[in-house]
Formats: C-alpha cells, sequence, structure tokens
C-alpha cells in the first residue's frame, strides 16, 4: 500500500507499505522496482500517472489500464475525448489558466456557471458560480483545491438536473430513473470505458435532466464511493467483490439486485492531525438491518468522509423511508 501520509486506511491491513509523494515520478518508479508488483490499483489523482505506460510495458497490470487511469485522473483529457472524440452530449464548458481567461469563458457561457479544477475529488475546488462578482473567489478557491500539480480550471454551463453524481453525500439503490434515460446512460458509459481500455469496476457520473436526458460529466476508474451502498448486501456481488472479478479476469454469470439499500456519509466537523474519535458508534449497532463502516483515517479535515451508515429492507420496502433512516442513524455519530 502506498501514500503521501502514514496511517492511510490500506496500509492498515497491507502486509508492507510506502509513504512517499506519489507525483514524483522517480520516487515511484523506485518503488515499483522494489516490489515488482504483478498488478498496480491506482486509488488517488494525485499520482505521475505518465509513468504507468513504462510500468504496462514491462508487464504490469495497471487497472484498469494506463490509458485509462491518464486520461480520467484529468478532467480535460476525459471530457475533450467523450464530447469531442465519442461525440457524448456534455455540458458546454471552456478551460481556463488565468483569471482573466476564466472570465472570458464565463461571457460565453452565462451565469450560473460551474467551475472546477481539472484535477481534484469530492468536490474540493468547485463552485457554482452565479455572477461575474464571484469569479475571481472561484478562481482561487479552484486552484487551492486542484490536486496534483496542474493549475487550469475547467467552467461549464449549469444543467438544471434532476440528479448527478456529485459530492457524495448519500447514495441508494435501486434508481427511480425512465428506462429510456438508463438506456442512454448505459450506452455512454460502454462508449467511453470501450475507448479508454482495460477492465476493472467504473464509477461513470451523469447529469440527469427531466427537459434533455442525460449528460456525460466524468467517470472515476475504480470503485466509486456511491457504489458502497452494495455494502450492504443489495446485490449478490458488491462493488469491490465485482472489481476483484475484473481485474483477475474472473467470470461474473451475472448481477442481481437482492435488497433496497442506503447509505449516507459521516463527515468530520473538526480539522485536527490527533487520530479522531467518535462518539454514538453504541447508538448505531442497536439498530436493525443496518451497517456502521469506519474508514479508518488517521486525521481529519473539515467536512472529510471518515466513515458510512449502511442501510438495507426487503425488495418490496419503501426506499425514501430506508434513504431517511440511514441519514438520521449517521447523524448520530460525532466525531471529535
Amino acid at each position: 500500500a502506498c501514500d503521501s501520509y502514514a496511517g492511510a486506511p490500506a496500509m492498515q491491513v497491507a502486509d508492507e507499505f510506502e509513504i512517499f509523494d506519489m507525483l514524483n515520478g522517480e520516487e515511484l518508479e523506485r518503488v515499483v522496482k522494489k516490489h515488482h508488483p504483478d498488478i498496480i490499483v491506482p486509488e488517488i489523482e494525485a499520482i505521475r500517472t505518465e509513468r504507468l505506460y513504462d510500468f504496462e510495458k514491462e508487464g504490469i497490470q495497471v487497472v484498469p489500464s494506463a490509458r485509462a487511469v491518464n486520461f480520467t485522473m484529468n478532467r480535460k483529457a476525459i471530457r475533450d475525448l467523450a464530447a469531442q472524440e465519442l461525440g457524448l452530449k456534455t455540458a458546454k464548458y471552456f478551460y481556463a489558466k488565468t483569471l482573466e481567461e476564466l472570465k472570458e469563458a464565463a461571457d460565453k457561457i452565462g451565469f450560473p456557471c460551474v467551475v472546477k479544477p481539472l484535477m481534484s475529488s469530492s468536490g474540493k475546488g468547485q463552485s457554482l458560480v452565479k455572477s461575474a462578482d464571484e469569479l475571481e473567489h472561484a478562481w482561487e478557491y479552484g486552484c487551492s483545491g486542484s490536486r496534483g500539480d496542474i493549475r487550469e480550471l475547467i467552467i461549464e454551463e449549469f444543467i438544471k438536473f434532476d440528479s448527478e453524481g456529485g459530492d457524495y453525500r448519500e447514495s441508494f439503490q435501486p434508481a427511480h430513473i425512465d428506462p429510456a434515460h438508463l438506456k442512454e446512460a448505459e450506452e455512454m458509459a460502454e462508449k467511453v470505458t470501450r475507448a479508454l481500455t482495460g477492465a476493472g469496476l467504473w464509477g461513470v457520473e451523469f447529469f440527469l435532466s427531466h427537459d434533455n436526458g442525460v449528460y456525460f460529466s466524468e467517470l472515476s476508474p475504480r470503485p466509486h464511493d456511491t457504489g458502497m451502498v452494495t455494502l450492504a448486501g443489495t446485490q449478490n456481488l458488491n462493488e469491490f467483490e465485482l472489481h476483484l472479478r475484473a481485474v483477475l479476469g474472473l467470470p461474473i454469470p451475472s448481477i442481481k439486485q437482492e435488497r433496497i439499500g442506503a447509505s449516507a456519509v459521516i463527515l468530520s466537523p473538526i480539522a485536527s492531525q490527533e487520530r479522531p474519535q467518535y462518539r454514538g458508534l453504541e447508538e448505531v449497532t442497536k439498530e436493525e438491518d443496518t451497517y456502521l463502516r469506519i474508514f479508518g483515517k488517521p486525521f481529519t479535515r473539515v467536512n472529510r468522509r471518515m466513515g458510512v451508515v449502511l442501510c438495507y429492507a426487503p425488495l418490496d420496502s419503501d426506499l425514501d423511508a430506508l434513504r431517511d433512516k440511514a441519514k438520521r442513524i449517521a447523524e448520530k455519530v460525532e466525531v471529535h
């Protein structure tokens, strides 16, 4: 397990671990040569992804593939692939390397608009800009929220959507979606993942507009936070089991929904380098048909996701009531 800080969750269960800046290509190569891995599974954006092509040429399996990781870790590469090469429907967009370029792009798109770093996760650095007066703050906030060493933003039109896979606070299964919209999303997902190549589970994000259907947004080349709802036993195989089978080339005979589920995140209200403590865990364990998963992160940031509550019920149950239950129970857990 590799990360930039000690005590990362995967390190707590790994046989060996390395702590280093993965944006440093030479350090990344040093670690690969030291451990001779059969498979490399990139799990974060801040990694020198270009080196993965070299590792792949040496016979190391990169999950899903070096090409996929390079494209999906950068919003510019994946958006251009989707919109220009594959012809998928996306929000209108421009890029900006300076505040002046951001202002020019906003004039073309209009307000409100959305500003995001090219490389970030969990909504960091993202702003909904409602007027020109807010652009300077959006520029500074976007640059400060960027992961890696890229100082460039994407600005896109605001889509009046019914649902979108944005910053994860809750997820649920099944989704209430028109069959035609589901088919449209599946076709887009198939096109973009086929173009990126490789095997593994993908988290493909869309905007869903009642008036204009499905818009492609972005995707992650790995199990997605929102897919943690499958840990509630909603399917015969959860997202991590599916990922493992795909990576190892094992068959997946079918994916069946076995019950409904809902997840709600546990957020940190504090920022501290001390190991976090939790109150209310016993209260959660008193609840029926509920699981609690604490991620084991060794320090906190404000609004950092520290765990998740998972609830499940029979297939014919009230999904909205289950979603409310999961959020109510998650609020019982206090991070301090």
